[in-house]
């Protein structure tokens, strides 16, 4: 890597530190239109037009930041092909899931935003969740050869519910982290466990 692309690269790096210190900062109730761009680049120590050269806007600086997450959620979806049983590793992935949210709700609720406000960010988001469907509809599939699951609906229709499910959740654990507790996190648990095997303990 040249020394430009280095520099480039901790360029961008910093505008996304300084976006996530931001949020933090802002608080719960803060918009991305509170959020400026002149403050970041000074926090990051370039200016304003850099900002622009790596972003085309708050909002997919955003979903940049949310890029540099997807680690811990593909490490979630790595769980549904552990060990032990079907049902408890549904349940660890999904909590891992949930504690990676409530560990950045400022960047999640900011995420939440910029999905709704730009095409392009909404674009991505759902080809990102189009490639955890794939992951989840392949173990229905598998379960069902194995005899483990009974037929039922198409695998890909069932893994999209599910995940509408586990997306509604989020939001609701962003936008109202008080009502969101454990009760609510074990019954997303038993939905997926009894539409997938058609019973709670597979």
């Amino acid at each position: 890597m040249s020394p430009a692309a280095t520099r480039g690269d901790q360029r961008r790096a910093a505008l996304l530190e300084a976006l996530d210190q931001a949020l933090r900062k802002a608080g719960p109730h803060a918009r991305l239109e509170d959020i400026n761009v002149a403050d970041l680049s000074r926090r990051a120590g370039v200016t304003r037009s850099a900002f622009y050269f790596y972003f085309d806007n708050k909002a997919a600086a955003v979903a940049a930041l949310m890029d540099e997450m997807e680690d811990d959620a593909w490490d979630a979806a790595g769980l549904l092909g552990g060990d032990g049983a079907m049902s408890e590793r549904i349940a660890t992935a999904i909590r891992s899931v949930v504690e990676g949210w409530r560990r950045r709700t400022h960047v999640h609720r900011a995420m939440l935003e910029a999905r709704a406000t730009s095409p392009a960010v909404r674009e991505r988001w759902e080809q990102r969740i189009a490639a955890f469907v794939e992951v989840v509809a392949a173990l229905v599939e598998s379960e069902r050869a194995a005899g483990r699951a009974p037929a039922g609906p198409p695998a890909t229709a069932l893994a999209t519910a599910l995940l509408d499910l586990n997306d509604r959740t989020l939001e609701r654990l962003v936008r109202a982290a008080d009502t969101t507790g454990e009760d609510h996190i074990d019954a997303v648990v038993h939905l997926w466990t009894s539409a997938i095997y058609g019973r709670t303990t597979p």
